[in-house]
């Protein structure tokens, strides 16, 4: 009768992360916005991996074999989503503050691939090897 509760949750932890993983990979494919497209991956499929993951908690504590190792990765997964978004969000806030061009180059004779006549090509004498 207790198997028949923990296969019941199972199951709908499968099917609660499937959900959340599938609304996260299409959320990652529709939004057009970077800091939209930002969420999906991060809230829904963090949730969706998640709730995988304790299914299968649950399922190693059913069948009486225990193991902690999906909780480890669960802990792991909540602590680094959140820093990777945060990072990702900041990049991209710092590359939209750069709104206005960058100013051209001045004029000079030094760097050889922005010479393109001749008598804009310095003289450089050429080097020849020791050997």
């Amino acid at each position: 009768m207790t198997h028949g509760y923990i296969d019941i949750a199972i199951a709908a932890a499968l099917v609660i992360g499937g959900l959340f993983t599938l609304v996260g990979s299409v959320g990652l494919l529709k939004l057009r916005a970077p800091m939209a497209r930002l969420h999906a991956p991060t809230k829904a499929s963090t949730l969706g991996v998640g709730s995988i993951l304790l299914a299968s908690v649950l399922f190693a504590f059913a069948s009486d074999a225990p193991s902690y190792h999906e909780l480890l990765i669960i802990a792991f997964l909540f602590m680094t989503a959140p820093v990777s978004a945060y990072f990702i969000s900041k990049v991209h806030i710092h590359l939209q503050n750069q709104r206005d061009p960058l100013p051209k180059p001045a004029r000079d004779r030094i760097w050889a691939t922005m010479a393109k006549r001749e008598e804009d090509t310095p003289s450089v004498p050429e080097m020849k090897s020791e050997n």
